[in-house]
């Protein structure tokens, strides 16, 4: 279940936005001044923060700015500023949306749904893109262009590189050199399949304890190579 802070003064919004956010099954906590609110999202882990702008202690300016700097989370403003100019400073503070009182319950639970779901899909990418591939001893980093055989960097040109990215994300399957030549060099490429067993022998040699006696990148008699994952 989502946790929400919801961090507002007037205690009539605070109960009607923590009534709508748990009939959507969210889990909400909440703060009745700024202070309270900044402490308890620096301190805590919540899903989304749900900041009124004029608070006793300290405003929502000052906390979106203080979470922003330690914080990757959703933040929306809730406020009856209803000035442009205060707009663009939650906005440039880093707050994700800016809702104006009084507002509708029901857009405003479809805005935190929505900037959910984007936060998801955002930190799914980014934790796919930064993932590692290990296969035992060998370890590739796609969005670094770096692989290491047992702790030991290896160094591997563009092409060998591409080459084993590709074996690395598609392990099991046989690929012909037809296949490969197509998928790895693309339409740029000058040459035929030979090109890609010279590769394969260079990556052999590299990457395998003992080259003559691949473990990762195996041949497929009249078929081609696999990769063993």
């Amino acid at each position: 279940m989502k946790r929400i802070l919801v961090v507002e003064d007037d205690s009539a919004i605070r109960e009607l936005e923590t009534d709508y956010l748990e009939a959507a099954s969210f889990a909400v906590e909440t703060a009745g001044d700024g202070r309270t609110g900044r402490d308890r999202a620096l301190a805590e882990d919540f899903d989304l923060l749900v900041l009124d702008i004029m608070l006793p202690f300290v405003d929502g300016f000052t906390i979106c700015q203080a979470v922003r700097k330690a914080k990757d989370v959703p933040i929306l403003f809730v406020t009856a500023k209803q000035e442009d100019s205060d707009k663009i400073r939650g906005l440039g503070y880093g707050a994700d949306d800016y809702i104006v009182k009084p507002f509708s319950p029901a857009e405003f639970v479809a805005r935190v749904k929505a900037h959910l779901a984007r936060y998801e899909r955002l930190t799914g990418e980014r934790e796919q893109r930064h993932k590692s591939l290990v296969f035992g001893l060998l370890e590739i980093l796609p969005e670094e262009h770096r692989v290491y055989r047992g702790g030991e960097e290896i160094s591997l040109t563009r092409r060998e590189f591409e080459l084993l990215l590709f074996f690395a994300e598609n392990p099991g399957i046989v690929f012909s050199m037809d296949t490969l030549f197509e998928k790895v060099w693309g339409l740029d490429a000058i040459g035929d399949t030979a090109t890609v067993r010279v590769h394969v022998n260079r990556l052999r040699e590299k990457i395998e304890p003992e080259p003559a006696k691949p473990i990762y990148v195996e041949t497929v008699w009249g078929a081609g190579y696999r990769f063993k994952g």
